[in-house]
């Protein structure tokens, strides 16, 4: 598996991260285990997740996502051998003081966090979005309290715009706070608006940049056609998230340049999961690509991708992709 570095750290990682929102709810634990299992055993030793997790589970199963990942881990005996990644900010309890990313909040998270995944160290623990309700200093601050405590090694953060990442990481320069050495926007063929000001601000001050739905939500599959029903137990029919991806990608247009993906991916006997892995990689100043799956076979295509070497006719089709698609104004907040 390629090892890129991840940021200006001196940890390297595969250019593929396993993803784990799945997990307890589109897959059950056995399923998980088996996907860990087949990742692990293909070098794909970085494994993201969140407290609020599995995606679409409601209240009732916040957290398991991060328990299966734990019980995998004590079983498999690999826990110095993972890379592990997971988030705060969601809503983890029904007050508004569970959630967020206050001092109080952070540090309840973190523990909670570190007992799931049964662990004392997580090795990147990222902010999952932006708290307008929370001064940055506090955040930035009760974060650097976790890295000097040992109980986090490296922190990030999820959906930030650039203007938010570049001051937060200014007033941790400032105050001599650990900063955020990565960040997690969402980026495929069909949702480049990092490449304006996030990827060159990534670029320019070596921030490590781990991509999530460089499928487009499995849209980029190939296996939704235009006019189709949404499948039950599909991410786009999930409670709550299902709406999100169905207004991120549900789209005729995009649906239609996922089968103009397909056809040019079938001309070159290649899948075109592998064929958006590998334009996705290829981009300047991506760390890692997010993949996940709710079995295992479904890997198989992802790690074709790495590696992968498109022909220029390949790559100016799937370049284009974006600029066909109607601008829409870029909404503030969860993005």
């Amino acid at each position: 598996m390629n090892l890129r570095p991840l940021g200006r750290t001196g940890v390297r990682v595969p250019a593929l991260c396993l993803g784990t929102m799945t997990f307890g709810e589109q897959c059950d634990e056995k399923t998980s285990f088996a996907i860990l299992d087949k990742a692990y055993e293909a070098s794909i030793d970085f494994v993201d997740t969140a407290d609020v997790y599995p995606l679409g589970g409601g209240a009732d199963k916040v957290g398991d996502t991060e328990a299966i990942i734990g019980r995998w881990m004590k079983d498999r005996g690999v826990r110095d051998k993972i890379f592990l990644a997971t988030k705060c900010r969601g809503a983890m309890g029904p007050t508004v003081n569970d959630q967020g990313l206050s001092r109080y909040n952070i540090q309840r998270a973190v523990e909670n966090s570190l007992r799931r995944l049964q662990t004392d160290v997580i090795d990147l623990y990222q902010t999952h979005f932006v708290d307008a309700h929370t001064p940055i200093d506090e955040t930035m601050g009760a974060l650097d309290d976790l890295v000097r405590a040992g109980k986090v090694r490296y922190t990030g953060c999820s959906n930030y715009p650039a203007w938010q990442l570049a001051e937060a990481n200014g007033v941790a320069a400032k105050s001599d706070f650990a900063r955020y050495e990565t960040v997690q926007p969402r980026y495929n063929m069909l949702y480049r608006e990092i490449e304006t000001e996030l990827l060159p601000l990534c670029r320019a001050s070596k921030v490590g940049v781990i991509v999530y739905n460089p499928l487009a939500g499995g849209v980029l599959s190939g296996k939704y056609k235009v006019g189709q029903y949404i499948d039950e137990g599909s991410r786009f029919n999930l409670p709550g998230a299902g709406k999100v991806y169905q207004k991120r990608y549900w789209e005729d247009v995009k649906l239609g340049i996922a089968r103009e993906l397909a056809d040019a991916a079938s001309e070159r006997d290649l899948s075109p999961v592998s064929v958006a892995v590998a334009w996705t990689l290829a981009q300047p100043g991506i760390t890692s690509a997010i993949i996940g799956a709710t079995r295992p076979d479904q890997l198989d295509a992802n790690i074709a991708g790495v590696g992968l070497q498109l022909d220029d006719e390949m790559k100016a089709l799937c370049d284009g992709f974006w600029w066909r698609l109607p601008r829409v104004p870029v909404i503030d907040g969860y993005r």
